[in-house]
This record gives structure tokens, sequence and C-alpha cells, in this order.
């Protein structure tokens, strides 16, 4: 059940902000006049699961949960391969991301759903109070100077990347690789935010409404196992059991055989074992949050027009 909040201003739509956000979804509609063929859907597909990777590997289980280790020049790469999915900055999303973490569910936390599946999804991105990145939530990362580029210059990648489709591949490679790929893969990401909280199962008990979803694993190479991964943020695996499906450590296992990463944690059997829930059994952490939370609502302000 969503909870009704008024919105101050800050957190309202910053149109002039999302001018270029709404350009980039008008875009792929020039696969009309350009043609959409097995070319530009395979170079859209190969966009949309390459920079997923380095959200979910880069973005999120290395600089926002540091879950496994990596030198300088491969840390930059994983960042610049992040920035080029046009989410900002590494230091930006994993800053907000730790923040999603130590207030899960409650009533600070930035893209709660129970704000409502538009808030969750994109409506905290679309406002002016998260525009700047959260320093202090991330300062081990923040003492690279060339992140803190990145960070500054985000844009940047995702133009070259743009302009890169354009040069090899024509009108057609710009608008159905590109643009196409792009849009996807902000809304492949963003059901994290808007649907792991309200859709699948729940495998430990957990403080926060967090869930396990295959369908969502799928979507976003691993992410999708979301209980696992607030029950155990440790881990680089979010696939605890071998029937559950994360592309992200797989590639991240052989990226290891390499050398190019190192340190990958999983959780020890012990951890696998405790706090988990029996199938109809009661959530005592979830039932008490819920609790914790209506009592919240009961006195938040009613939305305001």
């Amino acid at each position: 059940m969503a909870i009704r909040y008024r919105r101050a201003a800050d957190e309202r739509v910053s149109w002039w902000r999302t001018i270029p956000f709404l350009l980039l979804h008008v875009a792929p509609i020039g696969i009309v006049w350009t043609g959409f063929g097995w070319r530009e859907a395979a170079l859209c597909a190969a966009l949309y699961f390459v920079r997923m990777f380095f959200i979910t590997a880069g973005y999120h289980r290395y600089f926002a949960h540091r879950s496994f280790r990596a030198g300088r020049v491969v840390q930059f790469v994983l960042a610049l391969g992040g920035a080029t999915a046009a989410q900002k900055g590494a230091l930006w999303w994993a800053g907000h991301h730790r923040h999603h973490h130590r207030h899960s569910d409650d009533e600070l936390v930035i893209h709660s759903p129970r704000r409502g599946f538009w808030w969750s999804h994109v409506g905290w991105i679309v406002c002016a109070k998260y525009d700047a990145t959260p320093t202090a939530a991330i300062e081990d990362m923040a003492r690279y100077p060339e992140l803190r580029w990145l960070d500054r210059h985000h844009l940047v990648p995702p133009v070259l990347l743009g302009a890169a489709c354009l040069l090899c591949f024509g009108w057609s490679g710009l608008f159905g690789g590109f643009f196409l790929s792009t849009v996807i893969l902000y809304h492949g990401t963003f059901v994290i935010n808007s649907l792991s909280h309200v859709f699948g199962r729940r495998r430990y008990a957990t403080t926060d409404t967090s869930r396990n979803s295959l369908l969502l694993a799928l979507v976003t190479l691993g992410e999708g196992w979301h209980n696992n991964h607030h029950y155990y943020q440790r881990s680089t695996s979010q696939g605890f059991f071998w029937w559950e499906i994360d592309v992200t450590f797989y590639v991240l296992k052989v990226l290891s055989w390499v050398g190019l990463v190192s340190g990958l944690h999983t959780p020890p059997p012990r951890v696998l074992a405790a706090n988990r829930l029996a199938a109809g059994a009661e959530d005592p952490g979830l039932r008490a949050r819920a609790v914790v939370l209506a009592s919240r609502a009961a006195v938040a302000p009613e939305a305001g027009g």
C-alpha cells in the first residue's frame, strides 16, 4: 500500500532538468524513418546487456557495496562503462544507493515504493532534491580525482557512445541502437527500485520488504534476487544458490580468473542457513516494519495538489 505524502517543492518534477530525460524517451521514434532491422536489434541488445553489466557489477556491487576488489585502472573502466548508461556518475549513483540501504523502507528512503510506483520508478530522479552527489556517503571512492571528474562530466561518456553509434552504424544505429537501448536500460534498472520490494518472494527475514524475483533477475543480470541482497549485502553474488541465475556474478567470476578483479565474496553456509522463513510462516521483521510505517502514515500529511 502506498503512503500519501505531501511533496515538498524540491520533490516535484523539475521540468527544465527533465527535458533531456524526456527527449531520450522520444528519440527512439526516429526508427520509424531510419528503419529497424536485425543489425539495429543486435546493437540495441548488446548495448543494453553490456551497460547493464557495468551498472550492476560496477555502480552497484563495486562502488556501492565494495563486494570485490579491483585495481585503479579496472575501477576507472567500471565507472566509465557505467557512465555510458546515462545514469549519472558512479559517485552519485552509489552514494544514493548506500542511503537506500541505510534507510530501506523507512520514511527517509529515497525511492520507497510505499510512496507510489511513479515516485519509486522515476519521480525521485526527475526532481531537484537528489540532483547533487551525496559525497559524504561515498567518501571512500570520492578520493579518486578521475571518479570525481566522471561524476562532474557524466554526460561525456554517453554522448561519445551515441556519436560512435552514429559514425559506425548511421542514423539507424543512433536511434535504434543507442537511444532505444538507453531507454530500455533506464527502466530495466528502475524496476529494482519500484518492483523488487513489492513483487516476488521472501526467503530471509529482514527489516525491509525486499523480495526475490527470477523475472527481475533475468532483466537485470542478477539484481532481482533482492531479498538475498538485503539480507547479506557483502556478497558479490546475489543469486545464493545454483538455480538463481546471476549473469553479473558469472562474468565477474571469469574476470577473476584472468586477474582483473579479485576478492569475490559469497555467503558462507552459516549465513545461508540462518533467518530462513518457513513456507507460510509469519515474517516478524516485516510485520514490525509494517506496524511502524502504519503508525507514521497515520500522522503523515495528505498529498497536496
